[in-house]
């Protein structure tokens, strides 16, 4: 059986590397848009109409736009931040909780998880579930990424031919760059959400010059049972989990690399330190399950396939 699906903003970087996923898939088939209609209401909304399931892959304000005019029996991927919070949705991330997949199976709006929020959410949320961080407990998250996961904008500041004849001592991109640091980034509100915080964590993006592959490190200190406790809360929690992993030979000679992952749709963590500070440490590809490839885990969830399906 093939699937008729529609990518609405093929263009971007999402979205163009959803459909790089299909292009090895015999059960998609992909509905094409004419070029010239790409920003034409009626000729998208005909093509959602038509399509077992849509990915948007648009800027906020347009996400919503086209998701308020879909017909609410349209199934709708959206990889946006516009609707990660809002009840009407669904939220993306199948290993939060045991009853998660079945919501996602269901529902006919699903919102994909942000790059940063997957790691600090997926190293945070077993904690709090087990009961050994509160939900008041001052979270702090470091977050360091490839520069792919800021678009084509910065893809392309990064990948300049100017910066060749640059002295690498002040090139400012060869440097890594903290972001954020307002305390305002996009990603805090499902963060705060999806794990049950009763308060946004302290947050700290830095990109840096590769390409993709992101790391996400979280320290908590005073856990009752102390590391061997959160060790068995990670693995209880992400047991038999077809893309989150808990593993115990993450580090190459005492460095853990935020690119290791890079080309896959596997999320590895890992519990390091000791019984009074322990580092909760993600690695995965903001591209792979910090994007695209989070995306078509639940396509493959709400068409009732093998989640990993693609993705292997």
């Amino acid at each position: 059986m093939k699937y008729n699906v529609f990518i609405d903003g093929a263009e971007g970087t999402t979205g163009l590397k959803i459909h790089q996923y299909f292009q090895k898939r015999e059960d998609i088939q992909v509905l094409k848009i004419e070029e010239a209609k790409r920003k034409d209401m009626e000729a998208r909304l005909a093509l959602i109409r038509q399509a077992d399931i849509s990915f948007l892959c648009l800027p906020d304000a347009a996400a919503k736009e086209i998701a308020e005019a879909a017909p609410k029996d349209c199934r709708i991927l959206d990889t946006s931040t516009a609707h990660r919070t809002d009840p009407e949705w669904v939220y993306g991330m199948p290993e939060l909780c045991s009853t998660q997949r079945d919501k996602i199976k269901e529902s006919n709006r699903v919102a994909v998880p942000g790059c940063h929020a997957t790691g600090v959410i997926l190293l945070t949320r077993p904690l709090l579930a087990a009961g050994l961080l509160p939900k008041d407990y001052p979270v702090a998250a470091f977050s360091l990424t490839g520069y792919s996961g800021g678009g084509k904008k910065m893809i392309a500041q990064y990948e300049a031919e100017e910066r060749d004849g640059l002295d690498p001592a002040k090139d400012p991109l060869k440097s890594p760059r903290q972001y954020g640091i307002s305390q305002m980034h996009k990603h805090l509100p499902e963060i705060k959400a999806a794990t049950g915080l009763t308060q946004a964590p302290a947050f700290m993006p830095v990109v840096a010059d590769y390409y993709s592959g992101m790391e996400v490190t979280v320290p908590v200190t005073g856990i009752c049972g102390g590391i061997a406790a959160v060790k068995k809360a990670m693995k209880d929690h992400y047991a038999d989990q077809v893309l989150v992993s808990v593993t115990d030979e993450m580090d190459d000679n005492g460095f853990i690399a935020a690119n290791r992952l890079a080309g896959t749709n596997r999320l590895e963590i890992a519990v390091s330190g000791n019984d009074d500070h322990i580092l909760l440490v993600a690695t995965y590809d903001n591209l792979g399950k910090g994007a695209s490839g989070a995306a078509i885990q639940n396509m493959n969830i709400m068409l009732g396939l093998d989640e990993g399906k693609g993705l292997l």
